[in-house]
């Protein structure tokens, strides 16, 4: 057993508190960044296009998120005081809100900057997994996501003030229980998808379509947070089913369906990725050019 209980609060400035958790969160955001600037780079595109976009996305993520949370735990943390909806630490984000609102921010900001909403998300969903996979250590430090006594040797202690009703020290002491680690599967699950999207974009360039990437993405998450909720007893129901599996399953379709339409409609990585090196070169170039017309933009 892993006995280590971390304090969630990483530094405390007079009445300014600074959460492990919201570190996490800054530390994931930040690697995402890089990740998705990187692909931006190497497929040959703006990554400069990303700066603003983030702020944006994140934001409504926060909010998405934030809402979520709020909800799945209203009758455990807020029906009493729901004042603490609005106060620090906002350190609950439900991930399924956060992709819904960040999705539609996206879409919009992509819009209005007139750019390829698919050919963007294929290069932000790898930034995607390293935000989960860095930012779900958050949960760690604040004793949560966890699943149910085991003997496994990566299991980890949970003091008393933060066992949910179903596992109290009464009946599970503090000095001989471990628990599932569950943010830690989802951290290597996020690790495993952004090793493997970064390689499917480029050994299969040619092959994949614009907006798979993202498709992928929703299967591969839809998956794992379905079997992960299959572990946890402190799951927000609808009917007596998690609504996470629910959102699981709907995110499952929808990854499925946008992989299926768009291999049909869409052009490939590799076209949409040539065409946007020839116009940066072409921008670049003197404007007697080389033949290579510079208000070409790459296909969607």
């Amino acid at each position: 057993m892993i006995d280590i209980t971390p304090n969630p609060i990483a530094l405390q400035l007079g009445p300014l508190t600074i959460f492990w958790y919201g570190i996490g969160y800054a530390v994931g955001l930040a690697v995402a960044y890089f990740v998705m600037t990187s692909e931006a780079r190497r497929r040959g595109h703006d990554a400069d296009l990303l700066a603003n976009g983030l702020i944006v996305v994140a934001v409504a993520a926060l909010i998405g998120g934030r809402a979520y949370h709020v909800i799945d735990q209203w009758s455990n943390l807020y029906a009493s005081d729901p004042i603490k909806v609005f106060l620090p630490p906002y350190t609950g984000l439900g991930v399924y809100g956060g992709m819904i609102t960040g999705t539609i921010a996206a879409f919009l900001y992509a819009r209005w900057k007139r750019a390829s909403f698919w050919t963007w998300t294929d290069i932000v969903a790898p930034g995607l997994f390293a935000m989960q996979m860095v930012g779900r250590w958050g949960n760690f430090f604040n004793q949560e996501l966890y699943g149910p006594p085991t003997s496994l040797p990566w299991g980890i202690a949970i003091q008393c003030d933060h066992r949910i009703v179903a596992y109290p020290c009464a009946t599970y002491p503090f000095a001989t229980t471990a628990f599932q680690p569950l943010f830690l599967y989802e951290s290597l699950s996020g690790l495993a998808g952004l090793l493997v999207l970064l390689w499917l974009a480029r050994r299969f360039a040619p092959r994949i379509h614009t907006g798979q990437l993202l498709g992928f993405f929703f299967v591969w998450y839809g998956v794992t947070r379905y079997t992960l909720e299959t572990l946890r007893a402190d799951n927000w129901t609808f009917f007596s089913i998690p609504t996470a599996q629910i959102f699981s399953v709907l995110f499952i379709a929808a990854g499925l369906v946008v992989i299926a339409v768009r291999g049909r409609v869409a052009p490939t990585l590799a076209t949409v990725d040539d065409a946007a090196r020839a116009a940066a070169a072409a921008a670049a170039a003197p404007l007697a050019g080389e033949g290579v017309d510079p208000g070409a933009t790459a296909p969607a």
